[in-house]
């Protein structure tokens, strides 16, 4: 496979993921500012920051608010990362990989970007946006069945595999990261309600309230909660999942073209430092400190794979 087409299928997978991704962040964040007023700029201060939007928000906007975060996140054309531009970017390399997909994938992001394009076209109101919020969500599930009902499962999916896995490895990194060292006003705070109520907004952000519940029942725990999303191999948007998929999928690819790439060797050291320690290991460490070291890898990966796969070569 040229690495031109390598490259348009990762990137079209990232991008969807990341579209989906800005959409549970959304949800998150106005739930919390329907419940708790007071902490809302708080919150979508945090929502910005996990989005890694803070800095471009701050060119645009001169106030923080939920209306202006909202349209910045969901509509605004400048912004790489809001749903409307991920979802063009999407679209984008989907055309240029047109040939690797099927007629149902190709349809289904078509489909999912003249839908939101419309339904993005005007201001979102606050009645709207829950619905909105839905509608984003179902048009990536739709794109994402059909990736995974009608494609073969050879080199073509792996790419697209790689590029979703390394987008929700980075998307639940950050969540965790964020939420609990940013949002979390102070050391006092741990263990308090308030430290509590930023631990169940992670297991929203990530779309594990039901799942974690089903485990542990109503025993929520920073503990528990962290070691859900960080090592529980069972859990689809946890990191020891999304790195057991990554390892499996640059080992695929191994296989179809008889060469180790370096990326897949750096993969599997993320993994086994993933499997190799207890949550209590890691909060030993420090939390932040494991978070940070763990972004920076799977950044790494993300430019490995790139160069190993010569995407611009």
């Amino acid at each position: 496979m040229l690495g031109k087409t390598a490259g348009g299928l990762l990137w079209m997978a990232r991008y969807l993921e990341r579209s989906e991704n800005t959409a549970r962040l959304v949800h998150a964040g106005f739930r919390i500012a329907l419940t708790r007023s007071a902490a809302a700029e708080d919150e979508w201060a945090s929502i910005l920051a996990t989005a890694g939007a803070q800095s471009a928000f701050r060119h645009r906007h001169e106030r923080l608010d939920q209306a202006h975060v909202i349209d910045f996140l969901l509509r605004d054309p400048t912004n790489p990362s809001s749903v409307i531009s991920a979802v063009e970017a999407a679209r984008a390399n989907a055309r240029l990989v047109r040939t690797a997909l099927t007629r149902e994938v190709w349809e289904a992001i078509n489909v999912a970007w003249m839908t939101l394009r419309q339904a993005l076209a005007k201001p979102v109101t606050q009645t709207e946006l829950p619905r909105l919020l839905d509608l984003i969500r179902q048009q990536c599930e739709l794109v994402h069945g059909a990736i995974h009902a009608t494609m073969l499962r050879n080199d073509i999916y792996s790419f697209v595999r790689i590029g979703e896995l390394l987008e929700r490895a980075d998307n639940t990194s950050r969540i965790l990261d964020v939420k609990y060292y940013v949002l979390l006003p102070a050391a006092a705070s741990v263990g308090s309600s308030l430290d509590n109520v930023q631990w169940e907004t992670i297991l929203r952000c990530s779309s594990a309230e039901r799942s974690f519940g089903w485990l542990h029942g109503g025993e929520i725990s920073p503990g528990k909660i962290a070691e859900f999303l960080i090592l529980d191999r069972r859990m689809p948007r946890s990191l020891a999942f999304c790195y057991a998929g990554l390892v499996e999928h640059l080992g695929f690819i191994e296989a179809e073209y008889g060469v180790r790439p370096p990326c897949a060797e750096l993969a599997r050291v993320v993994l086994d430092r993933l499997t190799g320690q207890s949550i209590e290991d890691i909060f030993r460490e420090g939390l932040h400190e494991f978070i940070g070291q763990f972004i920076s890898d799977n950044n790494q990966l993300g430019r490995k794979v790139e160069t190993d796969f010569q995407f611009y070569g």
